[in-house]
Formats: structure tokens, sequence, C-alpha cells
């Protein structure tokens, strides 16, 4: 299988895509032009996964639309998604062209988000970042804490290897860095995956995808049972308050929200 590729679009989104033999497949299409000027040529694309309702996620569907009317745009049920085509919940398997597609709900950022498994790739919309995690605009800290630990482990499906990538919706691992950097300040494995982003930035390359080692290793709201996260936070918040891993993730996306390098 090839792999997936990102296209930048706005200030720091990405829309994905997957060749296939019956045409790409793309992710989260919030603008039209991008896809467009990459694939207006295809006399198909394979469909179209949505991950959550959020216009830079879907604001290019109509366009898409109108230029490939059989599409597919699989999407959660969401009325807030009215242009969808296929409707999909948690545990959902389904066929687009020759690749299976595993339906993950990972609700948190919105309530219905979704992320969609391709063998060992994770297309994860908003939900996990890497070195971070988006923010909680519907959802609460406990069902974020689940989704991400649900990611992390993907204990109900075959495990992951560690080599899975992590297709993030943003460009934000610099900008995660600077906070993780400050909750881990030893974590040599964080030190060393922060330098080669900072390379492959400089250079002019995505940093993305990451991989689920990576973010195992590196990504502080994945490790927040974790003792160098459990002090950190302890110091700052109080022992007692961040003794359940639920307050503790709550409290560490608190001071993610207000941090500034």
């Amino acid at each position: 299988m090839h792999l997936p590729s990102p296209l930048p679009y706005f200030d720091d989104n990405y829309l994905w895509w997957l060749p296939t033999a019956s045409g790409p497949l793309l992710v989260d299409p919030g603008d039209a032009e991008v896809a467009l000027a990459q694939f207006g040529d295809c006399p198909a694309l394979a469909g179209i996964l949505v991950t959550h309702h959020h216009a830079d996620h879907v604001g290019g569907l109509p366009k898409l639309l109108m230029r490939w009317p059989e599409v597919a745009i699989i999407a959660p049920d969401d009325p807030r998604i009215p242009i969808a085509t296929v409707r999909v919940d948690d545990g959902d398997r389904l066929q687009v062209g020759e690749l299976t597609v595993e339906v993950l709900s990972v609700p948190g950022h919105t309530r219905t988000h979704l992320a969609y498994r391709i063998a060992d790739i994770l297309f994860c919309g908003d939900t996990l970042f890497s070195l971070g995690c988006g923010r909680l605009f519907e959802g609460t800290p406990a069902q974020m804490l689940a989704s991400l630990q649900m990611l992390a482990s993907l204990q109900r499906l075959a495990a992951l290897p560690d080599q899975t990538r992590i297709c993030a919706a943003h460009e934000y691992t610099l900008a995660n860095a600077a906070f993780a950097e400050v909750v881990m300040p030893e974590n040599t494995a964080l030190k060393h995956y922060v330098a080669h982003c900072r390379a492959r930035r400089a250079a002019g390359y995505p940093s993305l995808p990451s991989s689920l080692a990576i973010e195992r290793a590196c990504n502080p709201f994945l490790r927040i049972a974790m003792p160098e996260v459990k002090t950190r936070l302890a110091a700052m918040f109080g022992a007692q308050a961040v003794a359940e891993d639920v307050n503790a993730f709550a409290a560490l996306r608190q001071w993610k929200d207000g941090f500034r390098a």
C-alpha cells in the first residue's frame, strides 16, 4: 500500500490523501481549491473521509461534490455535516476501493469525532496531534482521555505496531513541543524528536506523519500516568488534585490552554 501524503492549506491544516486503484482517497478536505489543483484531472475519487464537522475540515465538500457527484463522503452521523452520503460510527468497517477502513469513535474535541484506521495508518483529525491533543470544545476530559488511551493502545483491535503512522490534521508539532519540553524537561526521546522535527520544518517539509512509538514516548497527553508528568502536575496543582488520571489530564489540558512559549 502507498504511503499517506499531506497537502497543506490555510495556516496549518493538512489534507491527507492516499492513492488507490479507483482514484485518490481524501481526508478532511477543508479547502476545495487545494484538492482541485492536485486532483482536478482525476476522473474519480475513491472517497472522502471526514473526521468531524468543523469548517476547516468540511469546507471543501460542496465544490468537490460538484466536481465528482458520485463520490462517497464518509462522515459521522452528525447533522452539522449535511452533505455526507455515508454515515458511519464506532466499530464500522467499510471497503473504499481496495482499502479496508476501520472506524473509531474518539469524542472529546467534538462529541461525534471519528478516526479512521487503514492498515498501519491512523487518520485522527483533531483528537491526537504530535506531542499534543485537541482542545475540548464539546467533550469532557474523561472522554478525551479515554479516546487518547484507546488510540494509544487500540486494545480492542489487533495491536498496532510501533511504526503506525499518526496522520494528524494540523502542523502543530513545534508549538506542542514547546509545552512538552516544559512538562518533561528530562525526556531524552522528546529532545531527539524535537530536533528532528525542527530540522524537517527548517527544510520545508512537514513534521508529520508521526508514529505511535514516538507519541507513546514523547507526548505528555499519552503519558499522563507516568511519574515525569504526574510529578510536574503535582507541583503545579497539588498532589491531591491530580491523583486520578482523569483529573491529571484535565489539569494538563488546562495548563496547555493557557500556555505561551
